[in-house]
């Protein structure tokens, strides 16, 4: 939305906001006695410093959206293993596939149409989607025992918050990361296709282990996405409440939401044991 802020040029741009407006420039500290750059010195730290708290509690809201999305997804699942005429439309016939197209073209809708939706339509998108994917989700509780959901779920908590951590903090660029685990994503995929039709478990464990790698780095670097993009909205000179800040909110936790659901079931493939 607010371009490839992931290189990050929301950093870098809004340093340079703040060396327009006069902070660390060479030529002043050099017309200046030395408090005087002290001071200024100080006034920069003292801004930088704000802007990582308020990045902090930005990327904690939005993760906060990305639990209700979660939250949605186990109702709805539980509503479904309740009602057996769900059971029946989703398993019983060609519901699942439906299912399963309508949740693709919601992402597509909401990605690519994010700048024309309004917050709160851009928000209950994600809410229904959330409960779509509910839907589709409840085929693992009847696959597999509730000892292996458990130890999945918190597997995956631990990985995603440490993940979601080291992508906050760190000064390193995770362009290249967020590519790498991009095309992995794509050779995912393309190789379950095809394991659909050859069956290989060797190769079904290898993609599974791959997905983990793969997920495990998009959530670093969707995390340093979501951050990079705030700040650089920022320096263009929005708050946390206008429109596209809060839109921008929505698309990260749907990102994030993504990355912890599939990285659910890859960790639930390797560790769950089936009923």
């Amino acid at each position: 939305m607010f371009g490839n802020s992931n290189d990050g040029r929301g950093r870098r741009d809004l340093d340079r906001e703040f060396e327009q407006g006069g902070l660390g420039q060479e030529s002043n500290y050099n017309n200046q006695n030395y408090s005087t750059g002290q001071q200024g010195q100080m006034a920069y730290g003292s801004q930088t410093g704000d802007l990582e708290a308020r990045s902090a509690v930005y990327v904690a809201k939005v993760m906060g959206w990305m639990c209700v999305g979660l939250l949605t997804t186990v109702v709805a699942a539980m509503a479904t293993l309740t009602s057996q005429t769900m059971l029946n439309f989703i398993f019983g016939g060609s519901g699942f596939f439906v299912i399963v197209i309508a949740q693709f073209v919601m992402v597509l809708a909401l990605s690519a149409g994010i700048q024309r939706l309004s917050p709160a339509a851009a928000t209950v998108m994600f809410m229904i989607y959330s409960g779509l994917m509910g839907l589709t989700m409840s085929a693992i509780v009847l696959i597999y025992d509730l000892p292996s959901l458990l130890l999945a779920f918190s597997v995956t908590t631990f990985m995603f918050l440490s993940m979601a951590a080291y992508g906050f903090i760190t000064k390193k660029d995770l362009t290249t990361l967020g590519r790498l685990a991009f095309f992995g994503l794509i050779g995912i995929i393309i190789a379950s296709i095809v394991n659909i039709f050859l069956g290989n478990p060797m190769m079904d464990l290898a993609i599974t282990v791959i997905g983990v790698v793969v997920f495990i780095g998009l959530i670093a670097y969707d995390t340093q996405w979501i951050k990079g993009n705030f700040q650089h909205a920022m320096a263009e000179g929005y708050d946390e409440y206008s429109d596209e800040v809060r839109k921008l909110a929505i698309i990260g936790a749907l990102k994030l939401y993504l990355d912890f659901i599939n990285l659910f079931i890859m960790l639930l493939r390797l560790l769950g044991r089936r009923r």
